[in-house]
């Protein structure tokens, strides 16, 4: 069995503590494609869906992630922009939970060498969601109706 590149993972996975918003959404530039006639440039395709690709910076609350850790990038491959859930709370971060997010481990080259001579490298992820929410509002978490909380319902 060949194992997808790119992998499903549980929001409160990757983000235990929650997730906040940073700034706004934002379109992913194509920095391969050629500048536009009026010096701008094109947005990113999806390589497989070809929808534009669009990002957003999450602050992760996690108390003990490292300092390249808490200020992550998220993806996704929309026709149209996504739209944060509103802001209710007093702070400038919208907290956020992440629908259909997948994980794709990939290698990163931190710079210099080691004592070894070896180059500098660590393990990172790039993220991709197929949407965003206010958090606790995901219906695929929640019991069905009429069931007690912490059973599983009957499918």
């Amino acid at each position: 069995m060949a194992m997808k590149q790119r992998f499903a993972v549980q929001h409160g996975d990757v983000f235990p503590q929650g997730a906040f918003l940073k700034g706004e959404v934002e379109p992913v530039l194509d920095f391969q494609a050629g500048k536009r006639a009026d010096g701008s440039m094109p947005q990113q395709l999806d390589k497989d869906t070809g929808l534009p690709v669009w990002q957003v910076v999450i602050l992760d609350a996690d108390d003990t992630a490292g300092k390249k850790d808490t200020a992550i990038t998220v993806k996704f491959a929309a026709k149209h922009q996504p739209v944060p859930p509103a802001n209710d709370t007093p702070f400038p971060w919208t907290p956020v939970e992440f629908v259909g997010l997948t994980a794709l481990p990939y290698v990163e080259y931190t710079g210099g060498k080691n004592k070894e001579g070896q180059d500098r490298t660590r393990i990172t992820w790039s993220y991709r969601a197929e949407s965003m929410i206010k958090p606790g509002d995901n219906a695929a978490r929640k019991p069905a109706a009429g069931a007690a909380p912490g059973s599983k319902a009957a499918a």
